[in-house]
């Protein structure tokens, strides 16, 4: 938890970033008058709403636990990631109606070698700041930073067909290639948002966590149960789940009634520091029962047993 707040900087950078863009590719519309390239501005105005709403979900993210809400504000970063997916599906809408009118109703379009240009930039500004907030997204487990960071990606891969579609209808003077072109975008830009409203929904439904991290779980309560003697040591009703950046593993030690209550804490103990060990910023819950005691097993059907 003490590493969230600095995460917000790389929202920032999302902010600084987009304002520059929408600077950038508004003024090559403004130049060209291309409805390609007024999609692709399009985009970065929805860029900079989303970069601001991140920054405030890592803010409400970083706050620690407390009386109200015992396990953290981490699920924040869904509502986030949802907001974001809604907006994109919005700008995608407006993209698309845009372009239709504009193949409708054909413009000519001017100096397009410096409004590619501009572009050009604008994208390369993107693609740096993109892979740096993806990376620091994945390296921290935020779904916020991730969500931003493929959203900026996206913009590059929009940008790069609208200066390739742009480009052409430069060389060949078909207008209503730049249409196409924004058309083309839309959907791209749609699915991209439906994708992170997925997601989203899927975190709000408190998933279990990833397969390589319950293989990670099970790893360590095999080990832990092979240093006691056969049978001794067994973990039940085990269940896992994410919220956010933040991860959850609950459980039932069953060890034999006779052992002393320092005796099965030493277990509780192995068992929380290890995967903490191994999941870095994991809460782990731990339930001490008596292995031959049937009422141990007659609970929590949904989790798993090692």
């Amino acid at each position: 938890m003490t590493a969230m707040p600095s995460l917000s900087r790389w929202a920032w950078l999302s902010v600084a970033a987009s304002v520059v863009t929408i600077a950038l590719k508004l003024s090559a519309y403004l130049i060209t008058g291309s409805v390609g390239l007024l999609s692709d501005a399009l985009e970065s105005v929805v860029n900079l709403v989303a970069a601001v709403i991140a920054v405030i979900a890592l803010r409400i993210a970083a706050r620690p636990a407390d009386r109200s809400h015992p396990f953290g504000h981490g699920k924040v970063e869904y509502f986030s990631a949802g907001a974001e997916g809604l907006m994109i599906v919005v700008a995608a809408g407006l993209i698309v109606w845009s372009a239709i009118s504009r193949l409708i109703h054909p413009e000519p379009l001017e100096e397009l070698g410096v409004g590619l240009f501009i572009t050009l930039v604008a994208t390369l500004v993107n693609l740096v700041v993109g892979l740096l907030i993806l990376r620091a997204g994945r390296a921290h487990r935020s779904m916020t930073l991730v969500a931003d960071g493929k959203h900026l990606l996206t913009d590059v891969w929009t940008s790069v067909g609208v200066i390739i579609g742009v480009g052409l209808v430069a060389v060949t003077g078909w207008l209503p290639l730049d249409s196409l072109v924004a058309i083309g975008v839309g959907l791209n830009i749609l699915w991209t948002g439906w994708r992170l409203v997925h997601q989203s929904t899927q975190g709000l439904m408190d998933h279990a966590m990833s397969e390589s991290d319950e293989a990670t779980v099970v790893e360590i309560l095999t080990s832990i149960g092979h240093e006691y003697p056969a049978g001794q040591v067994r973990f039940h009703a085990i269940q896992t789940r994410e919220a956010g950046r933040e991860r959850f593993v609950s459980m039932h030690v069953l060890v034999p009634g006779e052992w002393s209550v320092a005796d099965g804490h030493d277990v509780l103990e192995a068992v929380e520091s290890r995967l903490c060990d191994a999941l870095p910023g994991a809460t782990v819950h731990t339930h001490l029962e008596p292995i031959d005691d049937p009422r141990s097993y007659e609970d929590s059907a949904s989790g798993f047993d090692v």
